[in-house]
């Protein structure tokens, strides 16, 4: 069976080129494939509309449709008119040529091979890839310049490789194309770049090939300078989203998986503190892990690892032990024994964080653990410059990710963890990762060093997420449990033995002991983190026996 395929003919004020386009369409490619033309003309006021039917009458043996919109769309409008077309008839491949014949429609079997073989989702017919044959082929020299500075500015900031962005000669695979937004793109001329994100963020695969350049007598109904503004803010927008600054719905064609999640090394961020502040020979227990990809960090630096998550199976795969819990339910995990608790980008996905850290805590001993929390920065300068224009708009990632349900400042997010008895040792804070969009190279990191500087200047406003470093401290039920456990390995008796001394049930206390002192001996007590097994007198299982210990002492000294 034949491909289907159809050549979309984007036309506008036209009359005078639009046939001698369609005479031009190779038959290679009417009769290697199931073909349909179709002509979109956007409102002309000359005889575009009629003339394109004209030809469908002189050629019968030719599947033509012609169409008219009874309102102008624009150039990114009409290109919405005609794709909408081929999704909704099923076609395999749309191509799109120009009715003013600034494309050479003889260049389509050419184009049209790299998505037959399935080497690619979208051809583009590049002027640039032989940028000498550009000029020679009548491009204005402005047009020339323009076009090499924003297709390299471009390229630096989406991280592409492209020789050229504003072609407009295009095939795409009409499956990749059904899967990206387009109808949230602009009817504008800058349409074009919208659509290249798109494939870019949805990682599609985009061939250029050569064409030739060709300028007659058409008009050119581009305001430069305007579009140059539209096609860069366009790319500047692309950037703050995929950096989680700014969504932008248009743009969010991303693949549904945990790449939210990827790691950000080879700069600073989130990670390479948290890694700085984490001895290699740590036992560390990683809450909220994700795929486990940080995880996997540490156990390749020589630290010990468990992981806790809702889904382990990622983090299984790299052989690390796991723990599969939902964190918003009660705490069914232990975290004795572990030098230092990391809950990295987690607190602000629970439904209750008092609740988990309050549960957490409950957990902790006098042997002390370091807790590392990060947070992203609600305060950051800008969302508060969104809000600051109306705007509070939730995406997949970033701050204001759909799936945060807390949002926390710095203040918020040290009351957090004061409120719960943890000793605040170290608050900071983190920048944009922008290297993730704009490369790790000189630009990437010559932006992630100009944010930690203005970080330097005012944490609460530049900073893009909060890093805290604390130490636990014992609950109150362990103090209490472990109080109550103390005193009742030394029983004092109120007779005294006939020779002055005192028995002990442990008889761990003798009477030399007090006789000495006057006193009962002082409990060692060791308040240095321990990296190993806990202490095992002072194990939770004092705040197990509570209830049994408050009853015993309560008979012993109730009314």
């Amino acid at each position: 069976m034949k491909p289907r395929l159809l050549v979309f003919v984007i036309a506008y004020f036209a009359e005078k080129t639009l046939t001698r386009v369609l005479d031009r369409i190779p038959h290679e490619v009417l009769d290697g494939y199931d073909t349909e033309v179709l002509i979109v003309d956007d409102a002309s006021e000359d005889r575009t509309f009629a003339l394109g039917r004209e030809y469908r009458q002189a050629h019968p043996e030719l599947a033509l449709n012609v169409l008219r919109n009874e309102y102008n769309q624009g150039y990114g409008g009409n290109q919405k008119v005609g794709y909408a077309y081929a999704i909704a008839r099923g076609f395999d491949y749309v191509a799109m040529i120009h009715g003013d014949g600034q494309y050479a429609p003889e260049e389509l079997p050419r184009l049209l091979e790299p998505l037959v073989s399935g080497g690619a989702d979208a051809v583009f017919g590049s002027r640039m890839i032989r940028p000498m044959d550009a000029l020679k082929g009548g491009m204005p020299l402005y047009k020339f310049v323009g076009n090499r500075i924003l297709s390299r500015l471009q390229n630096a900031m989406l991280g592409a490789q492209l020789s050229e962005f504003h072609s407009g000669y295009r095939i795409y695979s009409v499956k990749q194309l059904a899967k990206l937004p387009i109808r949230l793109n602009s009817n504008d001329f800058h349409f074009d770049t919208e659509i290249i994100i798109q494939l870019l963020h949805a990682g599609a695969k985009i061939v250029e090939v050569p064409i030739p350049t060709h300028y007659g007598d058409e008009v050119c109904r581009v305001n430069g300078m305007e579009y140059a503004g539209n096609v860069m803010l366009a790319t500047l927008r692309s950037v703050l989203h995929r950096s989680g600054l700014l969504y932008q719905r248009r743009f969010d064609t991303e693949p549904q998986d945990n790449t939210v999640y990827d790691l950000k090394l080879g700069y600073t961020s989130s990670h390479t503190m948290v890694l700085d502040r984490v001895p290699r020979d740590s036992r560390v227990i990683d809450i909220g892990s994700g795929p486990g990809t940080f995880a996997n960090e540490l156990v390749r630096r020589g630290t010990s690892v468990t992981v806790v998550d809702r889904d382990t199976s990622a983090a299984a795969s790299f052989g690390i032990d796991v723990v599969q819990h939902d964190l918003d339910e009660p705490i069914r995990f232990a975290v004795a024994g572990y030098s230092h608790v990391l809950m990295l980008d987690i607190v602000e996905h629970l439904k209750d964080p008092e609740r988990f850290i309050e549960e957490l805590r409950k957990q902790f001993t006098y042997d002390t653990m370091t807790v590392i929390v990060t947070v992203p920065n609600v305060a950051f300068v800008v969302q508060r410059l969104m809000l600051l224009l109306g705007q509070f708009n939730y995406g997949k990632r970033g701050i204001l990710d759909r799936t945060h349900k807390r949002l926390f400042t710095f203040r918020s997010a040290e009351q957090l963890l004061e409120d719960a008895g943890f000793r605040i040792k170290e608050v900071v804070g983190v920048p944009a990762p922008f290297p993730k969009v704009l490369g790790n190279g000189v630009l990437g990191r010559a932006v992630v060093r100009l944010n930690l500087a203005l970080i330097s200047l005012s944490k609460g406003l530049f900073s893009y997420q909060i890093l805290i470093s604390a130490e636990t401290t014992p609950g109150v039920e362990f103090v209490l449990g472990d109080t109550l456990h103390a005193s009742s390995d030394v029983v004092v008796e109120s007779k005294r033995s006939g020779d002055g001394g005192v028995v002990s049930e442990a008889g761990a206390v003798r009477a030399d002991s007090r006789q000495s002192t006057g006193r009962l001996p002082r409990m060692n007590v060791s308040h240095k983190p321990s990296a190993s097994q806990p202490s095992p007198r002072r194990s939770n299982d004092r705040v197990d026996h509570v209830a049994a210990l408050v009853d015993g002492h309560g008979g012993k000294n109730g009314k």
